[in-house]
């Protein structure tokens, strides 16, 4: 009905940008930063309803970001190849339609299992990140690739960050509020995509046939797992992203059980974190840059993540919030000039033909501690104490600097 013509038949210049496509691609990324972290204040307080057993609380908020990941991490290789076969549009659009019944299903709930189908719904769909990705480097010109990739993690990085801050607001008027706000606005996007947001691949460019290999997530691992001289690292980096994929699913939980915070103050928290992040990275990370190497930066990280869970745990020890604040902001120090040094390591312990086949590998190993990370968390939270997910980090960073510094020459 509303068909849409291919960059290559609408004959754009090399030189520019169709600001349609610019458009609606900034406001996908802008809704993939914002999609997990506006409902990350309120999930508690949904799930509160359906349990009789308060320990059990934890768990099923944990599960329930496990399921997300799960789905994402399965869906995401296969969104990447039909769009490769079939074009760009018509996934993204699909994807951003599931998402949105995703949002609504989880907003209306009414069971424990509304609420998993809700996620299980929007996970399927929120693989679409790779095919964002592979769009915009469609409608971009090579040599202005660089610098429209960085606009595309910043604008990603201010939806993460405004999203907690408008789910703890929106929950005032009632806990579902969040997710029904999440449906319209990728709804009006979903709209806005089919009346404005052109193909970007051309036919003649499509991929002729998809094979298992191409739709199978652990074909990134085991290609990754397979290159000898960087197991040492990627198992570092491993450990270090099961707790801290543990602790980004408790923390709604961990500070609702030890500080009785509202929504709209967990939601606050959240924001500042992701403005202390977007500040780590811009300002203090190039200075560390020009006095440390890329080793010794996230050597850094791990020791600032390792003491920000000490704080933390003695938060909740004590029932004393000023210790958790702290500790987040050594924490969120630690965790945003990690990234950026681990995945440079990463990139210059293999040449250019090998780069896709590394970061492919990496997101995915990142992906499965995600998934595992807070069904772990979940479990010695109830059995063990509040503050063992944190203890827990302190036990993993220390092994995973131990086996850090075994792989390669640290020159401190």
């Amino acid at each position: 009905m509303f068909k849409s013509k291919s960059y290559n038949e609408h004959k754009i210049d090399k030189q520019t940008i169709d600001k349609k496509a610019l458009i609606f691609g900034l406001m996908s990324v802008f809704l993939c930063g914002m999609g997990f972290s506006i409902i990350s204040p309120v999930i508690p307080f949904l799930v509160k309803p359906y349990i009789s057993n308060p320990s059990e609380q934890s768990i099923f908020v944990t599960l329930l970001t496990s399921v997300y990941a799960v789905c994402v991490f399965f869906s995401a290789p296969g969104l990447g190849a039909l769009s490769d076969r079939y074009g760009r549009r018509p996934i993204l659009l699909v994807c951003l339609l599931g998402s949105a019944i995703g949002y609504l299903v989880f907003g209306i709930g009414g069971a424990l299992w509304v609420l998993f189908a809700g996620r299980i719904i929007d996970g399927i769909t929120g693989g679409n990140i790779s095919t964002i990705f592979a769009y915009f480097a469609d409608i971009t010109p090579r040599e202005q690739r660089t610098k429209y990739f960085g606009g595309i993690s910043a604008v990603a990085g201010v939806g993460t960050v405004l999203g907690p801050t408008i789910g703890g607001i929106l929950a005032k008027f009632g806990y579902s509020v969040p997710f029904y706000f999440g449906a319209i606005i990728t709804l009006f996007n979903f709209v806005y995509g089919i009346f404005y947001m052109p193909e970007s691949l051309d036919k003649n460019n499509r991929l002729k046939k998809i094979t298992f290999v191409r739709v199978n997530p652990f074909t990134q691992l085991i290609n990754v797992i397979s290159m000898k001289s960087l197991k040492r690292l990627l198992i570092s980096g491993f450990l270090l992203w099961i707790p801290n994929g543990a602790f980004q699913a408790l923390f709604s939980q961990f500070t609702m059980n030890t500080f009785n915070w509202a929504p709209e103050v967990i939601g606050l928290m959240f924001s500042i974190l992701g403005i202390q992040d977007i500040i780590s990275q811009g300002l203090i990370m190039p200075k560390l840059l020009l006095k440390l190497s890329d080793t010794q930066i996230a050597i850094l990280g791990m020791i600032s993540e390792a003491l920000g869970y000490i704080f933390i745990a003695a938060s909740s020890i004590f029932s004393f919030y000023p210790f958790f604040i702290i500790g987040m902001f050594i924490f969120g120090f630690g965790d945003s000039i990690f990234g950026p040094s681990f995945n440079g390591i990463l990139s210059k312990s293999v040449d250019s033909s090998e780069q896709g086949r590394i970061q492919g590998g990496s997101q995915a190993i990142q992906s499965l501690a995600r998934i595992i990370g807070p069904i772990i968390g979940g479990q010695i939270y109830v059995s063990l104490g509040h503050s063992s997910p944190a203890f827990m980090g302190v036990i993993l960073i220390a092994i995973a600097i131990a086996i850090f510094y075994k792989n390669i020459s640290v020159d401190i």
